[in-house]
């Protein structure tokens, strides 16, 4: 497919993909992803999926407290119990992804309870359930790919692009959020705010301390990951920050940029770098199959049926629950969402890359508006606090404590590395929450 006639009908599948996630507000709800590491307690170094004490070995042994498995052939790949899902990231990192829920105490208790299902199988094989934005100790040619037909396909395109793409796959986890929209005025103005407050989100929890076992002297290493990953497919989407930035520019971004890998058939088909224009019939894929495309794009603000924030490092509990909480305040409160879209109108993409740029550089000592980055992290978290009940706003608390210190958890770690590296990650490792 390729002439005028052909592209037209192309998008307006897409966007009538996304049209069909229009939500009444009074059905809004809210998702979270989180991502971990499976570490070693004695070396710190990261678990891999293979062999007796290996991560494909603890989910087997959660299949006997409730879960139910998803395979690929012979390997264990997943597991999903009551609408939860776990899956395995490239590097066998470990993603518990919650079902939509209406409140941060629902999605709370779906995070405890796996928690309390995963730690003392761990415990058992001397492990720790690790919260960090990038890996503290190994290597990352140490760390195997898991035996996944879509790693092994990204793997070999990734060869040929950014420097750190396999860190990206294999050494980088974080905590990502999923929120709604009711119409694609809606959708517009959630989209360009959540990426407007990028630079912001990724200092706020920046939490990755080491890069390749050594201390990272600079901020916000994710980011610098990502700059260097896949011009293609990550940062922030083109024209994302222009305000007329609606469901059809997404779908022209997805239709002019390669997939990498679909998925036809129940198999995965290599693509290479054709763009998605020159594959997808949309009378021949199924919605399953498109949506999987979708996920091969990893931009900071991605769409599907909902709008998915992905900037932020995995933090530790509690700072984890702050952050769905934040971004329920800021985007779920029409006051708030309306003044920030107002108030962000002079952001482009440009000013966005060049203010990460800047923090990784400077960190604490970046200024954002002619204010110093952590008031305005200060000044974010009060608006989330007054668009929340206060039942939730209490969930802030922590991020709150973390701002008007004016530290990070990255820095936090940074500053106990004299103590030793076992000592300076104590509060993320999440077995010690119990």
């Amino acid at each position: 497919m390729n002439n005028e006639n052909e592209l037209s009908y192309q998008k307006s599948k897409i966007v009538s993909y996304f049209k069909r996630g229009e939500k009444e507000k009074s059905e809004f709800k809210i998702g979270a992803e989180f991502e971990h590491f499976i570490i070693d307690k004695n070396t710190l170094e990261t678990i891999s999926y293979y062999g007796d004490k290996g991560v494909g070995n603890t989910l087997e042994q959660l299949l006997h407290k409730g879960w139910s498995g998803k395979y690929e052939g012979q390997h264990l790949m997943g597991l999903t119990k009551g609408g939860n899902n776990i899956t395995l990231e490239p590097g066998s990192q470990l993603e518990l992804s919650t079902k939509p829920c209406k409140s941060i105490y629902e999605i709370e208790n779906e995070y405890l309870s796996f928690l309390k299902d995963i730690v003392p199988i761990l415990n058992e094989k001397n492990q720790y359930i690790n919260s960090l934005g990038y890996q503290p100790e190994s290597k990352i040619e140490e760390i195997p790919f898991i035996p996944k037909d879509r790693y092994k396909y990204m793997s070999e395109y990734f060869k040929g692009r950014g420097k750190y793409a396999h860190n990206m796959m294999k050494g980088t986890a974080s905590l990502q959020v999923t929120l709604d929209y009711c119409s694609e005025d809606d959708f517009m103005k959630k989209f360009r705010v959540a990426n407007a407050l990028s630079p912001i989100i990724s200092f706020m929890f920046d939490n990755a301390p080491f890069f390749e076992g050594e201390l990272w002297t600079k901020n916000t290493l994710r980011t610098h990951i990502w700059n260097n990953c896949d011009d293609d497919r990550c940062m922030v989407v083109p024209k994302a920050l222009d305000k007329s930035f609606g469901y059809e520019d997404y779908s022209e971004y997805i239709l002019n940029t390669p997939p990498i890998i679909i998925r036809r058939n129940n198999e995965f088909l290599y693509t290479a770098r054709k763009p998605f224009k020159e594959i997808y019939d949309p009378n021949e894929f199924t919605i399953e199959e498109l949506e999987h495309v979708l996920t091969m794009y990893f931009p900071d603000v991605r769409a599907k049926k909902f709008i998915e924030v992905r900037m932020a490092d995995s933090v530790p509990y509690p700072f984890n629950i702050s952050g769905i909480a934040l971004w329920k305040g800021l985007i779920y409160d029409q006051e708030n969402l309306d003044y920030l879209y107002d108030h962000l109108e002079m952001i482009s993409n440009d000013c966005v890359r060049k203010k990460k740029a800047e923090i990784i550089e400077s960190g604490k000592n970046t200024s954002v508006m002619d204010k110093n980055i952590f008031e305005v992290c200060r000044d974010i978290i009060a608006l989330s606090e007054r668009g929340l009940d206060r039942e939730e706003a209490k969930y802030l608390l922590p991020l709150k404590e973390l701002a008007y210190n004016e530290r990070t958890l990255s820095l936090e770690i940074k500053e106990k590395i004299k103590l030793g590296k076992h000592r300076a990650l104590e509060n993320s490792f999440l077995n010690n929450i119990f």
